[in-house]
């Protein structure tokens, strides 16, 4: 390995161990071990550390092909020290602002989606059942209107003509009344005879279910 090999190595190094330090915080920040359960920390934590294990190694890899030192672990332990010491304290600032910012950004397009987009679409859909409930009013007034007068035209025009039924009926011998009930009479036993048969089956199921 060359010296400008190992230079670079020993920066990149220093700059993983700087990264690790802001994950690490990023991480811890995000996770709240306190109010997670232990199962839950112990699958982050896991993924945590395999994840920068291939990061380390990727950048190890494309720098000196993968070749392993001592003093690569020096470096990584030299920029976790230097970000802990110089940068932790500021970084967690921005981080937070940075979260901040994300919150209130997210805030403000939820609201702007709202008053944009969620707004109108209620108030047209109020709108429109509105109108609809307002025509099918109008609609049930003008059907029961019609109905009204079609009702009296029809008891108008049937007046005559139950008139005529009724003096015709009076006009009828006595005997030819007296056919006519009998078969009105006959008539009516029949269908209540009908009735009763085709109400059996009903009254039969309503005794089972008792």
């Amino acid at each position: 390995m060359t010296l400008s090999t190992q230079f670079l190595t020993m920066l990149a190094m220093i700059g993983m161990g700087c990264f690790f330090g802001a994950s690490f915080d990023t991480h811890n920040r995000f996770l709240r071990r306190a109010k997670r359960k232990s199962w839950i920390v112990f699958i982050n934590d896991l993924l945590f550390w395999l994840v920068q294990g291939l990061l380390v190694f990727y950048v190890l890899f494309s720098v000196n092909k993968g070749e392993l030192r001592f003093y690569i672990f020096l470096a990584l332990l030299c920029g976790f020290a230097a970000y802990q010491s110089l940068l932790k304290n500021l970084y967690l600032k921005v981080l937070e602002a940075l979260i901040l910012l994300t919150v209130n950004v997210y805030a403000f397009l939820v609201k702007a989606f709202r008053a944009i987009i969620v707004r109108p679409l209620q108030f047209l859909a109020a709108g429109a059942l509105s109108l609809a409930i307002l025509t099918g009013r109008g609609l049930y007034v003008i059907v029961k209107w019609l109905l009204a007068v079609l009702l009296w035209s029809v008891k108008i025009l049937m007046k005559p003509f139950l008139l005529s039924l009724l003096l015709i009926w009076k006009l009828l011998p006595k005997a030819l009344k007296k056919s006519v009930e009998k078969l009105y009479n006959k008539m009516a036993g029949i269908l209540l005879v009908v009735k009763n048969y085709s109400l059996m089956p009903i009254k039969w199921l309503r005794k089972l279910k008792k």
